[in-house]
């Protein structure tokens, strides 16, 4: 629970920032944070995660941009951005380097056939594709403001995420099921 609050420490910041000031000073404060964040893991001498740092290159790159030409559109396609790279690393390792990335995280917690680690890792990549093109949606289809942008950004994201982890625990319970069996 620490590591998954500390992995939303500058999206945190910036839903407070965005409350108390704009969407300018929240864009600056989710930078610092990122810049923080990886400070703090160098100076604890933790390992840095590929993914703090992409999302570090990509806040710092689409902020920097959302500063510079104060326009807010940068900063909305942040997570658009950060979302599609994430799924073309997972279908990019798996295709040009027969790498699994979805098994090489959670390797240790499960033993799943090889297929539908494929599966999963598909499944992902297909999940941050759709998470990205919601975004676009809410960002710019002019049927939400910019609060109500920021909020399902916070929130709404998370909750996407937590039923999409949801399906997966139902659709891979029915693997774990057969190597239960299987090992009676």
């Amino acid at each position: 629970m620490k590591k998954f609050l500390f992995d939303l420490f500058p999206l945190i910041l910036f839903f407070i920032a965005f409350r108390v000031f704009d969407i300018y000073t929240a864009t600056a404060v989710a930078m610092g944070a990122a810049v923080l964040q990886i400070a703090w893991l160098k100076l604890r001498q933790h390992a840095i995660e590929g993914t703090h740092w992409i999302n570090l290159g990509v806040i710092v790159v689409f902020g920097s941009a959302t500063l510079f030409f104060q326009n807010d559109a940068f900063i909305k396609w942040k997570p658009t951005v950060l979302y599609w790279l994430f799924a073309a690393v997972l279908v990019g390792s798996q295709l040009f380097f027969n790498r699994n990335l979805m098994q090489k995280i959670m390797g240790g917690q499960l033993i799943l056939p090889g297929h539908v680690w494929t599966k999963l890792n598909y499944s992902w990549a297909l999940f941050f594709v759709l998470s990205g093109a919601i975004n676009l949606f809410v960002a710019f289809s002019g049927y939400f403001s910019d609060s109500q942008w920021v909020s399902f950004k916070v929130f709404g994201s998370l909750v996407l995420i937590v039923i999409f982890i949801i399906i997966q625990s139902l659709w891979l319970g029915k693997y774990m099921k057969d190597q239960s069996e299987e090992q009676d």
